[in-house]
């Protein structure tokens, strides 16, 4: 269910926002707001809508953050310009190129991580650092990242569809998260604005496959690589308890199988024959 909520400001007119019950999280205070899961929960769309209401009821510096931005299009400066407009807040915010400011000092600033560690370091001013599309930011980039955002009371907000559970972002903030980190797994069924478009969508792949839905839609990490010939193989060996420990003869040689997977994953067999 969709919750509502209205803000005062000096700047402007009263402002009413709808938001997934799910995302309640973000108007609350917490050092990190960690958003993941399967697409068409809302999860960007609300995180940018929370975003324009703060800095229009008070001055906030925000850095939109991603692993990898080579151009503007590559943020989430569209998704912000649409819900300026949503929002009725085109009179509080002029938007430009590469960046969006508004009549009381708000900043959205929009930054790579990966190639531009030396300007990353000069935000240390920064309130909110919203990280989007997480799931591919290196240890490296964390390191630098969080580190910046030191400003007394300041957030990390991070959004994310998950790949593997190796991956650093997943490791950090789902499977082991700082103890001040708020952790929501939303998805589709979360989103009470879910489209009839994005439901075809969603059924026609888990008719098609199942391992790749549960990813996609599910917020599932992928258990075997897409294209794994023996990826049905694997789920069925690991949903009937078939991948275990198994007694091991030290007196006996163990013979190995190689698949070096020049452009994939090594697979070994180990064997003994006893």
């Amino acid at each position: 269910m969709p919750f509502r909520k209205e803000w005062t400001s000096a700047s402007t007119n009263p402002i009413q926002a709808e938001f997934p019950d799910g995302l309640k999280c973000l108007l609350e205070p917490a050092r990190y707001k960690i958003l993941y899961g399967g697409r068409g929960a809302a999860k960007s769309w609300g995180v940018a809508r929370a975003l324009l209401v703060m800095g229009a009821k008070k001055p906030t510096r925000v850095l939109c953050a991603r692993e990898f931005q080579s151009s503007i299009r590559d943020s989430v400066h569209r998704l912000l310009s649409d819900q300026i407009e949503a929002l009725g807040l085109s009179a509080f915010y002029r938007i430009e190129k590469a960046a969006i400011f508004g009549l009381n000092g708000t900043e959205f600033s929009f930054e790579g991580i990966r190639h531009n560690v030396n300007k990353i370091k000069s935000y240390e001013g920064v309130d909110i650092a919203w990280v989007e599309e997480a799931q591919t930011v290196s240890k490296s980039s964390w390191e630098t990242l969080i580190p910046t955002i030191r400003r007394e009371g300041s957030e990390i907000w991070v959004t994310f569809n998950p790949e593997l559970d190796s991956d650093e972002t997943y490791k950090r903030f789902v499977l082991t998260p700082p103890p001040s980190a708020v952790v929501k797994k939303l998805n589709w069924s979360d989103n009470p604005w879910f489209t009839e478009v994005l439901r075809n969508e969603k059924d026609l792949l888990k008719f098609r496959d199942e391992d790749a839905y549960l990813n996609v839609w599910e917020g599932h990490c992928r258990v075997t690589l897409e294209g794994a010939i023996y990826a049905k193989e694997m789920r069925a060996a690991t949903e009937a308890g078939r991948i275990c420990r198994v007694p091991y003869d030290e007196t006996a040689p163990v013979h190995t199988f190689w698949d070096l997977g020049w452009s994939d994953c090594t697979s070994i067999l180990f064997a003994q024959k006893i």
